[in-house]
């Protein structure tokens, strides 16, 4: 079986796991990373002032980022959210306020509108279907956020990225190529992890 193949595999289980996760603790794990994710990217990005943070509008059963980006902006972070320019190309990051006038996107997810300034974000909140304790991700299939990591790191852009996922979306071990992307740590409901130093 092929990497490609595995990953499908494992896909079809995480999203039937997700959904279920989803419909039992959605709103409360929601709630619960905001103080983990606090702390987490407090620790990793010192004592530097706040930046730029691009989280994600939930899609579906993926855990909601909005309580922890709200908390974020009220701490002096500028909020951004990813856009989808095209299959195979790396995302763009728009600045967002909640209440900006949207457009819809690619996938008919929503997106800040071309009026929006583009900015590159200091710390990624990435939503993921399952992750390992190596610091891998297993997303949707499109590539968009492996791409995008890939060029920043090669361009030398410093960037932080955080998975966030309620903490059953562990598995053992997430298949990958040359291609996946590390993420610098894990934020769920229970806790967070620093993959810095695996």
């Amino acid at each position: 079986m092929t990497v490609t193949d595995s990953k499908a595999e494992i896909r079809l289980e995480a999203r039937q796991h997700r959904r279920v996760t989803h419909r039992r603790t959605g709103r409360a794990a929601s709630l619960s990373v905001i103080d983990v994710g606090l702390t987490g990217i407090g620790e990793r990005w010192g004592t530097a002032p706040p930046g730029v943070v691009a989280g994600y509008l939930a899609v579906g059963s993926e855990l909601d980022a909005g309580p922890l980006m709200s908390a974020l902006e009220k701490q002096g972070w500028s909020l951004a959210l990813p856009v989808v320019i095209a299959p195979d190309t790396p995302l763009l990051f728009r600045r967002w306020q909640k209440g900006d006038a949207m457009g819809e996107g690619s996938f008919g997810i929503a997106h800040p509108g071309e009026g929006a300034a583009e900015v590159r974000p200091d710390v990624v909140l990435a939503p993921l279907l399952a992750f390992d304790d190596d610091g891998y991700r297993l997303g949707q299939g499109g590539g968009f956020y492996d791409r995008t990591l890939a060029m920043w790191r090669a361009e030398g852009h410093s960037i932080i990225t955080f998975g966030l996922a309620f903490a059953s979306q562990r598995i053992d071990a997430v298949p990958r190529d040359q291609y996946d992307q590390r993420l610098d740590g894990i934020v769920t409901e229970h806790g967070w992890r620093n993959y810095g130093d695996v």
